[in-house]
């Protein structure tokens, strides 16, 4: 097999393997609606309960646990009747940071909005910023509290909280704004349920103070639930968001999983673990909770018939005695999937920033990116930097493949009269070829390894620009606003087509297979008609990437022409 057909074909295999997954994920049949599958798990006595409704559990070894309704309301709170509340007509604290504007209801103390800043929906429209939770449908809130073990009264997310304003807002300088709601049984059991806020920052710090003064010992698990409505997203090649995760997510303190919701077993995971965390993610934002690292929890999803999924953990029991206090402890966190503040919120919690299996080569490519940006500003040009970098990281090795193909290239005429003489003779044309390349040794899959290298970086990078929200609505240069999405003129491609053109006219030319040739012609176009809808930030890789190699191949020709001549002055 001759260098040009490997080069070629080796080529062509990558833009056919692109062009398949697409078709894949965009003309695939779609899984059963989850819908349809929960329909299927209700019981003959009714419908399946709402996520509204549920409450978690207590530990099965707790003999004292109190008896849980078909609505998934604990007796306990059912004799609270007079304290609850509907979440539509509750009270809300308004909550203002530098990043946050968000509201909590005094039922239970619900997160049931959070816009954030500084992240627009629209680069054109920066007073409509990214909305994360919602009470309106389509459903999207988070709920924590506390549930109580023999049949005590206890302050779940069903209850109704005192707080002693409805405005609260972090002034400039203030290194914390402090959120209070209270509750108490009547008894002598009160609860302070505390948010903290701090200044740029989207962790959310919260913490249950008990103070029991009943007179008898009281003990309790903490909880949190997020609760969002799910559909099913169709795939489009046309628009590179909708191949970004959107649903349910756990760490168990050794590996992330994403729980796909289509899928019978993951929808009723449960699980058991310590060090772990859970999360519900969407395109460059994520809603997670974190429980203390030291403390083993238990892990559920399920979803209930109007295709809300519940994702929810509850902690062990902690005794508070007679007379005594103890604090329960979460951290949330609400906003964009900037990795450093993630890995500061929970342990791994980064990983919500999914590269997929190229995590390996991803992750150390965003750490250089990030250092690099720190320096230019500019992410288009930090990603013309990391890419000078990683051709010069491979320069060693890219150049004894360039070597070989310049050997090639001024071969071509020899090569061409052999295949012309024994072109009715296959075996003795290979024999002959491999005779040549063995004399002149020459790699004839030399040729090959500039591309072998340069797909799973193409790959990793892919993931970088799809999943980084630091380079979310990024401006590089002019016309190019947002490196994480299409090029609006496509402008990038129609250079890339040029560059790879001018770069395969540098490659051992292709062989007199008129097949091959027209696959050679029109190469540069399929490849960039087939990148033109991918980021932005993807194709200035390419293109640079594609600049540096034809620099590299004209230099090496240049010198192993040069070296050429000297060989026959010689002889």
């Amino acid at each position: 097999m001759d260098n040009q057909r490997v080069f070629i074909w080796a080529a062509l295999a990558l833009v056919l393997y692109l062009n398949f997954m697409a078709w894949q994920k965009d003309y695939a049949p779609a899984p059963a609606p989850a819908s349809t599958a929960a329909s299927q798990t209700q019981s003959a006595n009714g419908a399946a309960p709402k996520a509204n409704d549920t409450l978690p559990e207590l530990p099965s070894s707790d003999p004292t646990a109190p008896p849980v309704s078909a609505s998934g309301t604990s007796a306990a709170t059912v004799n609270q009747s007079n304290n609850e509340t509907i979440a539509g007509t509750a009270p809300v604290i308004r909550v203002v940071t530098d990043v946050l504007s968000m509201d909590i209801s005094t039922r239970g103390g619900e997160l049931i909005r959070a816009d954030l800043l500084k992240y627009p929906v629209q680069k054109n429209r920066p007073d409509v910023p990214v909305r994360l939770f919602t009470a309106n449908p389509p459903l999207y809130v988070a709920r924590s509290g506390l549930r109580a073990a023999d049949n005590r009264a206890e302050p779940t997310h069903q209850v109704s909280y005192q707080a002693a304003s409805n405005q609260y807002k972090l002034e400039v300088g203030q290194k914390e704004l402090v959120v209070p709601l209270t509750w108490t049984d009547g008894q002598g059991v009160t609860v302070t349920k505390t948010f903290k806020f701090k200044p740029g920052s989207y962790q959310v710090d919260l913490s249950y103070d008990v103070d029991n003064q009943s007179g008898a010992e009281y003990r309790a698990a903490s909880y949190v639930q997020l609760i969002r409505h799910y559909e099913h997203v169709e795939r489009s090649y046309f628009n590179v968001e909708t191949y970004a995760y959107r649903g349910p997510a756990i760490f168990d303190g050794k590996a992330y999983r994403k729980l796909n919701i289509e899928d019978e077993d993951d929808r009723a995971f449960k699980g058991t673990f310590a060090g772990g965390w859970m999360a519900a993610l969407q395109h460059h934002f994520v809603a997670a909770a974190v429980p203390p690292v030291g403390a083993t929890y238990d892990y559920q999803l399920s979803l209930d018939s109007d295709n809300d999924f519940v994702l929810s953990y509850r902690g062990p029991l902690a005794a508070v005695p007679a007379g005594g206090k103890h604090t329960f402890n979460e951290t949330l966190f609400v906003g964009p999937k900037l990795q450093e503040q993630l890995a500061k919120a929970g342990p791994r919690l980064e990983l919500v920033a999914d590269y997929g299996k190229l995590t390996i080569i991803s992750q150390p490519l965003f750490t250089v990116l990030e250092f690099v940006y720190g320096l230019v500003g500019n992410w288009g040009w930090a990603i013309i930097i990391v890419t000078f970098l990683i051709k010069l990281a491979f320069y060693k090795l890219t150049a004894a493949s360039g070597r070989s193909m310049a050997k090639m290239r001024n071969l071509g005429p020899r090569i061409k009269a052999i295949q012309e003489r024994y072109k009715d003779d296959r075996e003795q044309l290979g024999r002959q070829m491999m005779e040549i390349y063995k004399k002149e040794k020459i790699n004839p899959l030399a040729g090959c390894l500039p591309i072998l290298i340069q797909i799973p970086f193409f790959l990793a990078f892919y993931w970088v620009l799809l999943e980084s929200v630091e380079m979310r609505q990024a401006p590089f240069l002019g016309w190019i606003t947002d490196l994480s999405s299409r090029d609006p003129y496509f402008i990038l491609p129609i250079l890339m087509a040029g560059a790879m053109f001018a770069q395969f006219k540098l490659q051992p030319m292709p062989s007199t297979d008129p097949v091959q040739a027209k696959i050679f012609m029109f190469m540069p176009i399929i490849m960039s008609v087939t990148m033109a809808w991918f980021p932005a930030g993807l194709v200035l890789y390419w293109l640079t990437n594609t600049l540096l190699s034809i620099a590299q191949q004209w230099r090496i020709n240049k010198l192993v022409a040069a070296e050429d001549k000297k060989e026959k002055d010689r002889s």
